[in-house]
């Protein structure tokens, strides 16, 4: 009996090897169909994320090129500025002015905010360098002077400074533009900003909004 057993344990170990060889084959595939489906799911997901992604910048493109085509709703216009560089006073047309002579320095406008009035002729001359800037007077609301400063002071090519005795609250230039609004969160805010600054109604684009005045 003995004898006999001594001859079947080889087979039954070659059969328990067998087995174990197969059960490692099948965790082997297990474990790649997961990594597989893992990975597919990640390639999926980074897919759509990316997709997501593209459609945001294009639509933020389509958005940007529609404000920049489009009309800015009650904007006013000057044609055939003259841009004369002279060290005295102007006598503007427009408060605040949107072109025009005006001092050889501009002010600093690569996102300055100014808490005191500023001369008219250095600010225009930052216009001229494709700059938008923001003015308010006494009747503008705390609110919208924060949000308008939050604005400006992460935009190059813009500043903002109070003028006392203009019209309106709160107003928008830019060289040979300018819009009144009714407060920060208007919407043509952040169409003026997205068409003049730097936009195509800039004389000398390109030009130095630092190394001049500042306050």
């Amino acid at each position: 009996m003995a004898s006999a057993k001594k001859q079947h344990n080889p087979a039954a170990a070659r059969r328990a090897k067998l087995e174990e060889a197969r059960r490692k084959e099948r965790a082997r595939e297990r474990r790649s169909r997961i990594i597989t489906i893992a990975a597919s799911i990640a390639v999926v997901a980074g897919l759509v994320a990316g997709g997501g992604y593209l459609m945001s910048a294009a639509d933020k493109q389509d958005a940007a090129e529609q404000a920049k085509s489009s009309p800015v709703r009650g904007e006013r216009s000057w044609d055939k500025l003259t841009q004369n560089h002279v060290e005295k006073k102007v006598d503007y047309p427009m408060n605040p002015p949107v072109g025009g002579d005006h001092n050889p320095v501009w002010m600093n406008c690569d996102a300055d905010v100014y808490t005191a009035p500023i001369p008219n002729e250095n600010a225009v001359h930052s216009l001229e360098h494709g700059a938008v800037w923001v003015t308010y007077n006494e009747k503008a609301k705390p609110a919208d002077i924060e949000k308008f400063t939050e604005r400006v002071a992460r935009t190059p090519y813009s500043l903002m400074s109070p003028v006392k005795d203009q019209d309106a609250p709160l107003i928008l230039s830019a060289w040979g533009k300018q819009v009144t609004v009714k407060s920060a969160t208007d919407a043509r805010v952040a169409q003026f900003f997205t068409k003049y600054v730097q936009g195509p109604q800039t004389p000398e684009p390109g030009a130095a909004c630092t190394g001049g005045i500042a306050r």
